[in-house]
């Protein structure tokens, strides 16, 4: 049996898709690249804004194709719009055989054998307060030499916008024995960046040990052997501790980079969304991180768009990135998501407004990361690489202050052969609107 499997959405749900393909590794299953060989097609789905969900559902529709083309048997779809969607799936493509909940995949090889043997058309959901332990066999698709390590499952704080406690539960970490040993596996294995990913890092712990447990967390992955980068993303800023702040200081593992969503800067829109914080709040988060650890690369999220902004409201969103001057940031379009409160709210944007919106935001913030790789001109990074460039003396690589697949790259002119997860030091001698250019300075040492 030859299996394609087909994951979509976040890094979160990245990392429940290495799970199950460890578990289908476990059950000697075969895969393949190809949907035309394949026997098995999963498809791992993400729910989390229309975007997402359209992206979604046209794999499907398209890999069901297949029934009647190839020799597909056995049509399964996971994730998050299949927790959300699951009847609706099954009606709507019957050349779906089996539907498994969030907190479900762990189920994966048995599903395949029950619908290989006959079954179709199955549901299996289990208990949104469940955590799933992941499969020890986690197979990494992402090159090797970076792996996402997700340390909780699931959402408490109920954004006014946001679908995901519903389809992924409450907050739960994952007990801090499980982690260490899961990262000593990765390590072990050739992954030298960990990159700490949940809804939300900076809660860890809070739920099983009685407090915040991040810092603790950070000491002890910092004594594992191997991993040299680790990178913490998804901080809400209210939560961010002065411990956590000299952790981040102290151990030189952990990348000076943070990934803080703040998703707006006007007060009462910040209300609107359930947030937390206010601007000034916002502010006064940012100076310290920046006084306390002067070189740290701060990225952010913002939606543009939110039921009853107001063209002042966005005005003063955009004089507030433009103070700031965030290193990454990225918007969105206000996305309305049924069975949320926002989507009921009055005074809705007109989608070409919010899209105006969004382009002004992400317009303003090209001239800021511009800016800020021309200040980078002649001085020397730490660089990882990630892989050449083909049909030149050049690689690709990432400094501390880009998170892969969501931040710039610095392109590496050199004839010296380097490999994928190699780290050199190297002299930047270019910029452009997100990336760096840059040459050979020296080998780092290991």
């Amino acid at each position: 049996m030859k299996l394609l499997f087909i994951s979509l959405g976040c890094d979160k749900n990245l990392v429940d898709s290495e799970y199950m393909l460890g578990f289908l590794k476990q059950a000697g299953i075969q895969f393949t690249d190809d949907e035309t060989e394949a026997d098995i097609i999963i498809v791992n789905t993400c729910g989390f804004i229309n975007d997402a969900k359209e992206e979604s559902i046209n794999t499907i529709l398209e890999m069901a194709e297949q029934k009647e083309k190839g020799n597909l048997k056995a049509l399964i779809v996971t994730g998050c719009l299949a927790q959300r969607y699951k009847e609706e799936i099954i009606k709507e493509i019957p050349e779906v055989d089996a539907v498994l909940g969030t907190t479900a995949y762990d189920e994966i090889a048995d599903v395949i054998s029950s619908v290989l043997d006959g079954e179709s058309h199955c549901i299996i959901m289990k208990d949104l307060k469940r955590l799933v332990k992941g499969s020890k066999e986690r197979m990494v698709t992402t090159g090797g030499h970076y792996a996402h390590l997700k340390i909780a499952e699931g959402c408490d704080k109920h954004c006014t916008y946001c679908i995901i406690p519903k389809i992924r539960g409450d907050y739960r970490s994952v007990p801090m024995e499980e982690l260490i040993e899961e990262a000593k596996r990765l390590a072990e294995s050739g992954v030298k960046e960990l990159i700490l990913v949940a809804q939300e890092t900076t809660m860890y712990g809070k739920d099983i040990y009685g407090e915040k447990m991040l810092p603790q967390l950070l000491h002890k992955l910092c004594e594992i052997p191997g991993i040299y980068w680790i990178r913490i993303q998804y901080c809400y800023p209210e939560e961010i501790t002065d411990e956590l702040i000299q952790t981040i200081k102290e151990e030189e593992k952990i990348c000076n980079y943070l990934d803080l969503p703040i998703q707006h800067a006007n007060d009462e829109i910040l209300r609107r969304m359930g947030r937390r914080t206010n601007k000034e709040q916002l502010k006064s988060i940012i100076q310290k991180l920046r006084a306390q650890i002067p070189d740290i690369a701060l990225r952010t999220t913002l939606i543009a768009g939110f039921p009853g902004e107001t063209e002042e409201m966005h005005e003063e969103l955009l004089d507030f990135v433009d103070e700031m001057e965030f290193d990454r940031l990225g918007a969105f379009a206000y996305s309305p998501e049924e069975d949320t409160p926002a989507a009921e709210f009055e005074n809705q944007v007109p989608d070409e407004v919010k899209e105006d919106r969004r382009d002004a935001i992400m317009e303003l913030q090209q001239e800021i990361a511009f800016d800020i790789c021309n200040d980078m001109i002649g001085k020397e990074v730490l660089v990882m690489i990630e892989g050449s460039v083909s049909g030149e003396n050049a690689y690709i690589g990432r400094t501390y202050k880009d998170a892969p697949n969501v931040d710039g790259y610095i392109f590496v002119n050199t004839a010296t052969e380097l490999m994928s997860g190699d780290f050199v030091k190297v002299k930047v001698t270019g910029a452009l609107e997100y990336d760096l250019i840059g040459e050979i300075a020296d080998e780092f040492s290991e």
